[in-house]
């Protein structure tokens, strides 16, 4: 009799310790961190900023609408350069759904 009563105490304990032990799952969403692998682009030399003062009108205008053309084309890269990092956190986000979801 006090074998059975001491495994029932047992039992009884270890099922009381046992519900101690579990925690609850809780989700934290954490922005994380991604590395941006993109070289940044150079900046082109701007021709209106190689002009010597007192330079006439039309050479000025030219060098204008050349530095017009260049800045766009480095706004460009700019462009791409983000795009690239910005792309790379989306990648990272939906992995981290995909992770989520299959957990």
């Amino acid at each position: 009799m006090k074998v059975c009563a001491r495994l029932w105490a047992a039992l009884g304990l270890s099922a009381v310790l046992a519900g101690c032990g579990v925690a609850t799952v809780q989700s934290v969403k954490v922005p994380i961190p991604v590395e941006c692998r993109v070289d940044v682009p150079v900046r082109p030399a701007m021709p209106t900023e190689t002009l010597l003062p007192g330079v006439d009108l039309d050479r000025f205008s030219a060098a204008a609408l050349a530095e017009i053309e260049l800045r766009e084309g480095y706004e460009g890269e700019l462009r791409a350069a983000l795009s690239e990092c910005t792309e790379s956190i989306q990648n990272a986000r939906s992995r981290l759904e995909k992770l989520r979801a299959g957990l």
